[in-house]
């Protein structure tokens, strides 16, 4: 029996996040929410709510925190970046949705993100968004007033019994990418993340065919995909068990592929993405690939949020 969502409000000292990996094309991380009412089985963040003292099994999106002076928090870390030394043209880059949906259901009233995104255009601030919700339409206002912006819907599988029941809370993925073709034609940078692909349940010929000319029709700016991605020992046993519910004759199929690493092993994947590759190649779709950046001056105002990890991942080419 699912359990009713529970919110609760929290105080946060900052919101923006160092991310010092050199592979990642941003260089702060913000996060509205804790947890996700999407509920994703494959989700990273998973683990995130342990932090808190939760159970990082279900948990993660039916207790969600809402970290409601997030407005307050992050002017004051724009604040203190406009008055430093190199002033807000050394703040770098935002990604905003690393670790939770900023537009999950609750952003609706909550309208946190929304709040967020004013203070990013005031400061004239750079940012990226990642969701699955075309509740990002509602914003395109302030989308537009960012001196750049990038949106990453995350669309992996058209299969509906697959969507169902890993994504038991997420909009549809056509809506999703009808929302990237609303979104470039509005002239944002919008694109696809491919992610997770799935073994042997998205990752068929056919279904990667299905997705990938599906998509295109949708003008995306960009299409990248990755592997799913096991991180921690939470995220595992929650994935297998709800493998074990919806899939079971996969689980021991995907035992032997994750028996010694959070990734499938290499072969495995260079062989599907070379498939992949070659579907993006065929209709037009690039990658953005993320690019090595300086490292920021130093987080604005204070220390980062403790235990604020960065999840996004990713794997091209493997």
């Amino acid at each position: 029996m699912t359990r009713p969502i529970q919110y609760e409000l929290m105080q946060a000292k900052t919101m923006l996040n160092p991310v010092k990996a050199p592979s990642m094309p941003f260089d702060w991380s913000l996060n509205p929410y804790r947890g996700c009412q999407h509920g994703c089985s494959f989700c990273y963040a998973r683990s995130t709510h342990s932090f808190l003292g939760e159970r990082a099994d279900d948990a993660f999106q039916n207790h969600i925190y809402l970290k409601e002076n997030a407005a307050e928090a992050l002017e004051r870390q724009l604040h203190s970046a406009a008055r430093s030394r190199k002033g807000l043209k050394g703040l770098g880059s935002i990604a905003i949705g690393t670790a939770t949906d900023p537009y999950q259901p609750i952003e609706g009233n909550a309208r946190l993100t929304r709040q967020c995104l004013e203070l990013l255009a005031k400061y004239r601030v750079p940012a990226s968004i990642t969701t699955r919700s075309p509740l990002i339409l509602r914003d395109m206002d302030l989308l537009l007033k960012l001196p750049h912006v990038s949106v990453n819907l995350s669309v992996n599988t058209l299969n509906r019994t697959v969507w169902r029941k890993l994504e038991p809370s997420t909009p549809s993925p056509i809506k999703r990418l009808e929302t990237v073709g609303q979104l470039v034609g509005a002239g944002i940078e919008a694109g696809i993340f491919m992610a997770p692909v799935l073994p042997y349940l998205t990752d068929a010929a056919e279904d990667l065919q299905e997705l990938i000319e599906t998509a295109s029709q949708y003008r995306p700016r960009f299409m990248i995909p990755s592997y799913l991605r096991l991180s921690t020992a939470e995220v595992k046993v929650w994935f297998f068990g709800m493998l074990e519910q919806s899939f079971p004759e996969l689980v021991r199929r995907y035992a032997q592929l994750y028996r010694y690493s959070g990734y499938a092993p290499s072969d495995y994947r260079e062989e599907k993405m070379t498939e992949i590759k070659r579907l993006l190649a065929k209709y037009k779709l690039g990658t953005k690939q993320p690019v090595k950046r300086s490292e920021p001056e130093g987080i604005p105002n204070g220390p980062s949020s403790a235990n604020e990890p960065v999840q996004l991942s990713f794997s091209f080419g493997n």
